[in-house]
């Protein structure tokens, strides 16, 4: 078995450095029947209560969930309470369930908590040991994008701020984008600030997945992806595949709206980082249509279609009166 990632902070982690300030401040430590401290302020009740209902979704496949889980949302002390069934140890269909609840239950705030401190771990680790996730744990994944703003900023974003997602996370991870709808306004933000980040490969796969959903994205943003491609001009390590098909998507996909000044810089970038396959498109995506704030040139051109544009053809218009005769042959002559 893999070594447990320990740059992820967990639920229990949480929970422990509050009992550790608590103590540090004068306060005593609760403890339970088998010697293990737990939050202070707990009836021994629902101490037992929790446990057990942590015993069961240890082995939960399907169907209901113990009605003393369902009320862990509207508590507010829920993280204390959650840390006592022991996250760590449910099995993945419980994981799902569980996010089935808290993405439903909770404020974005509470559910950015629960999606960093419980399920981002648990997924990582999942694919740490198995080089793989299980299904229910991709379909956690997937259903915490209905909190797109608690997805990103306590799933996606952290881990790229960690410096240490794997290739296999990222693509995982960007399967879920990919097969996911999300709110413009939110992945503009993402990718505004990705663009702020300091670059690992890893980082190209979320950006390509949104680029490629082909958002309306504001010209602020638009304008911080350049700055973001411009910087690798001064880079002196070689360039991953993914960050020439990354750049090549953005161009494909808002060359309209990129200026012309920035295309003159990225035609540059292109020629000091380039790939024998990638950057002849890149080119070529570049050179063709029209910048923003530039007429289109079709207007300009002189021709038949400038003339149809020009002259408008005045619609034929019959008048029954003045039809001509039309001549009627005798019934002999048929």
């Amino acid at each position: 078995m893999a070594p447990k990632l320990g740059k992820d902070k967990t639920l229990a982690d949480m929970i422990m450095e509050k009992i550790q300030e608590h103590e540090s401040a004068g306060g005593s430590t609760a403890r339970d029947e088998e010697g293990e401290m737990i939050p202070e302020g707990l009836d021994s009740r629902v101490i037992e209560i929790y446990r057990q209902v942590g015993e069961l979704l240890t082995r939960y496949t399907t169907g209901k969930v113990p009605k003393a889980f369902k009320i862990i949302p509207a508590l507010s002390n829920w993280e204390e309470v959650l840390y006592l069934t022991n996250p760590d140890r449910w099995s993945p269909h419980a994981m799902y369930a569980a996010t089935r609840l808290f993405a439903s239950n909770l404020n974005v705030t509470m559910a950015q908590r629960f999606f960093n401190l419980v399920l981002l771990p648990r997924v990582r680790q999942d694919i740490a040991d198995n080089r793989r996730l299980h299904f229910a744990l991709f379909m956690a994944l997937k259903k915490a994008t209905f909190k797109p703003a608690a997805f990103f900023k306590g799933m996606l974003l952290p881990l790229c701020q960690s410096k240490t997602c794997s290739l296999r996370e990222a693509v995982i991870f960007s399967a879920v984008l990919s097969r996911c709808s999300v709110p413009a306004l939110h992945s503009a933000a993402v990718l505004m600030k990705l663009s702020t980040f300091e670059y690992a490969g890893t980082t190209s796969f979320f950006m390509r997945v949104l680029l490629d959903k082909k958002y309306a994205l504001p010209f602020s943003v638009v304008d911080a992806l350049v700055d973001h491609f411009l910087r690798f001009s001064t880079e002196e390590r070689e360039l991953p595949v993914v960050w020439h098909q990354t750049l090549l998507t953005f161009v494909q996909r808002y060359k309209a709206v990129i200026d012309k000044e920035s295309k003159k810089l990225l035609f540059k970038l292109v020629t000091i980082k380039s790939h024998y396959l990638i950057t002849p498109e890149i080119r070529r995506e570049l050179a063709h249509g029209k910048s923003r704030g530039e007429a289109d040139n079709m207007d300009a051109d002189v021709g038949v279609g400038a003339f149809s544009k020009a002259v408008k053809a005045k619609a034929l218009e019959e008048n029954v009166r003045d039809m001509p005769a039309i001549p009627m042959l005798a019934d002999d002559q048929y």
